[in-house]
């Protein structure tokens, strides 16, 4: 009996100890392996080559980014668009070293201040030199000549690759100097403007690209120009993958045009086409028209619409300089490549039978 109580009293004092060792364990640690002063610092090694060319590249890029804040009401907007009351809010770059700024028309339409707020932190009052709706593109000037950085270098659109690495610099939410990543997702998108027209070629990134990004510059990785971010794709109104940028080969012919004469000449050749939709729905390939513009040059050349009798189809454009034409921006591609005024050969089909005619291409206004 007295070797069980024994024993019992042992395992009491093991299974004390046992409990006061696992509680004080917490205490110990904090007294003994507590980092109670700043700890040493390690040594990471060099960067990457990836990450070195890209911090190359924002430290090259960014200081010619800009903040542009426009005042004003009444202005049109897009998916994606940078809107609060009274106030419009986007990113631009500089395009000169005569303060000329590119940015997106949408920001700055209707307004009645403009201000632009350097990566360095300046604060400079801008003015609206042109816009063009059509494209989404605007140039402001800066009132105050101050030390300008120099314009980023322009690339090329026409050779870009889907998955090719891209660069969007920008302010999204007002989150100045931000620079995103990503991959050219998909080329040759079309996208609508407020211009009521259609921008084709239009460059699909997933760099994140938010309200605020508006106007900002999208590079490659040689750090050029290679578009213009101009909207998302987003329920929420936020990035979800899906963003747009206007080609620069077309901001390299538009912008120099908006700075000269502060517009650009919309080349038409006065014809109101159908939907793609409906062009669908009735089986053809090709530009339906709906109607001529009294006085233009398809009514001069006797291009004939819809009969608004019985709703039979007239002429259907399906070739321009002998190029098949399938959908609306098919046309306007080539209308937009010629010096207006200027002059195309249209293939048209009716009831059938096809015909050449060539037709003027004049200046239709709008942007």
């Amino acid at each position: 009996m007295r070797s069980f109580r024994l024993l019992g009293a042992t395992l009491f004092v093991a299974v004390l100890v046992m409990l006061t060792v696992v509680l004080a364990i917490p205490y110990a640690r904090q007294i003994f392996f507590a980092a109670s002063v700043p700890r040493v610092i390690q040594p990471r090694g060099d960067l990457s080559s990836l990450e070195n060319s890209t911090v190359e590249l924002f430290e090259q890029a960014s200081p010619s980014v800009v903040q542009v804040v426009a005042l004003g009401e009444g202005r049109s907007r897009l998916p994606g668009s940078d809107d609060s009351p009274g106030m419009e809010s986007g990113t631009g770059f500089l395009w000169d070293l005569a303060g000329n700024i590119v940015t997106n028309a949408h920001v700055v339409s209707g307004a009645r201040k403009v201000a632009v707020r350097t990566a360095s932190g300046s604060m400079l009052r801008a003015e609206v030199t042109g816009t063009a709706p059509n494209y989404d593109l605007a140039v402001v000037r800066v009132l105050s000549m101050t030390s300008l950085p120099s314009p980023l270098p322009v690339g090329s659109s026409a050779d870009l690759k889907v998955g090719q690495s891209v660069y969007a610099i920008g302010n999204p939410f007002g989150l100045d100097q931000s620079l995103t990543t990503g991959v050219i997702s998909a080329l040759r998108r079309r996208m609508p403007t407020a211009g009521g027209r259609e921008v084709s070629n239009v460059i699909q990134t997933d760099a994140a690209i938010n309200p605020g990004n508006s106007g900002g510059p999208l590079l490659d990785s040689a750090g050029r120009l290679i578009g213009v971010t101009t909207a998302i794709i987003s329920p929420s109104g936020v990035n979800a993958g899906i963003g747009f940028a206007i080609p620069v080969d077309v901001v390299n012919r538009v912008v120099p045009e908006l700075i000269r004469a502060g517009r650009v000449p919309t080349p038409g050749i006065g014809i109101i086409a159908a939907s793609e939709a409906l062009a669908t729905g009735i089986g053809v390939e090709g530009v339906v028209i709906v109607r001529t513009v009294p006085g233009s040059p398809a009514d001069r050349v006797g291009l004939k619409g819809i009969d608004a009798g019985d709703g039979t189809v007239g002429d259907v454009i399906v070739a321009v300089e002998g190029k098949p034409v399938q959908r609306l921006s098919d046309l306007t591609e080539v209308l937009e490549s010629v010096k207006v005024p200027g002059r195309i050969q249209l293939t048209v089909e009716h009831n059938g039978s096809s015909r050449s005619v060539s037709v003027d291409v004049v200046d239709i206004g709008g942007g």
